[in-house]
């Protein structure tokens, strides 16, 4: 996939992982894009490693799964490190 390809997967898979965690999260499209990024990055880290699986073609679902789940995966650990305590 070509960096085009990264930014839209990550763009969408980041979209989709705020909208299945619940709660408020913080950031605009580019904190999103981020987000989404780096979990596609996570999860075909993960996914190569445990599952021989990897992030190749842009329209797999193992792709978007992968990105998905590690972009929830991004957004839980920044949800921790970010919580104001009481």
């Amino acid at each position: 996939m070509g960096i085009i390809g990264w930014i839209v997967l990550g763009l969408i898979a980041g979209a989709i992982a705020k909208a299945i965690k619940p709660g408020r999260q913080g950031g605009g499209w580019i904190a999103t894009l981020l987000l989404g990024i780096v979990g596609a990055i996570l999860g075909g880290w993960i996914g190569s490693a445990l599952f021989n699986v990897g992030i190749n073609e842009f329209w797999s679902l193992s792709t978007w799964l992968l990105a998905i789940g590690g972009a929830l995966l991004v957004l839980i650990i920044w949800g921790l490190l970010t919580r104001k305590k009481a």
